[in-house]
């Protein structure tokens, strides 16, 4: 794979998940990776496994709802590599799955936000800064099927991710003609960290969400990695504002 061959990038929430799958993936391309993540030694070991496995990166912690972390971060990319041609922004929380809206907690819907909406805000715009006198770039949001469709008892998670969608459409309308490319991907029940948590509290939801999902499994992080990868490539050169849908079927239903 050389999709990202002399290609500097960087991904949120790279600790873990599908951020993680998306870095090893993306350095995999040819890129050189700026993982980052709150959870800063989750970066270090990330970034240690690209440069072990022949690649070349760095690891920057980084809080995205403090828009000076954000700005550190995209300047640490830029100082390593020279530049930035490629961002994935990932880092996301779940929030609470288990109340319906009246009875949820104003300070979970507060810090979902804070995190889903404002951290992808901050780092558009941080990205768009270096991206813009580049004249060219390639921004990917990690949403979710839930930005499309409702979900139940999950109405703080489902505006968090609609919001992406919206902001990604908009970014994407006020960047076509210059050179900046802005997507986002929206996956369905994916087997990660955030998934087994929900499954450890409920043993049979390893079958729900199985059962929602038309194909019958959950998707796997290297499934939604190979997409972020195609976005943030030239191969998907006439593709922006678009929301890609990975979910087995489940928004077909």
């Amino acid at each position: 794979m050389t999709q990202m061959e002399g290609k500097a990038a960087l991904v949120t929430g790279a600790a873990a998940g599908i951020g993680r799958a998306s870095a090893l993936a993306l350095a995999r391309a040819g890129a050189a990776l700026c993982a980052s993540d709150i959870d800063g030694e989750g970066a270090q070991a990330t970034a240690r496994d690209i440069i072990d496995a022949g690649g070349r990166a760095i690891s920057v912690p980084c809080d995205v709802t403090k828009a000076d972390d954000v700005s550190a971060m995209v300047a640490a990319a830029v100082d390593a590599f020279g530049r930035l041609d490629a961002a994935v922004n990932n880092a996301g929380i779940a929030g609470s799955f288990e109340h319906r809206l009246h009875e949820a907690d104003d300070a979970m819907f507060e810090q979902v936000l804070a995190v889903n909406l404002r951290g992808v805000w901050h780092c558009l715009k941080a990205e768009l800064n270096v991206m813009l006198p580049q004249g060219q770039g390639a921004i990917v949001n990690i949403a979710s099927v839930a930005g499309l469709i409702g979900a139940p008892k999950a109405a703080a998670y489902t505006a968090s991710k609609h919001a992406v969608v919206g902001i990604t459409k908009s970014a994407a309308l006020d960047y076509a003609k210059r050179g900046i490319r802005i997507n986002a991907v929206c996956p369905a029940y994916t087997d990660t960290a955030m998934a087994q948590r929900a499954i450890d509290g409920n043993p049979l939801m390893a079958q729900i969400m199985a059962r929602a999902i038309p194909m019958g499994r959950l998707g796997q992080p290297a499934e939604i990695a190979a997409a972020v990868v195609w976005l943030c490539s030239d191969a998907s050169s006439f593709v922006t504002g678009h929301s890609l849908v990975l979910d087995g079927g489940l928004a077909a239903t």
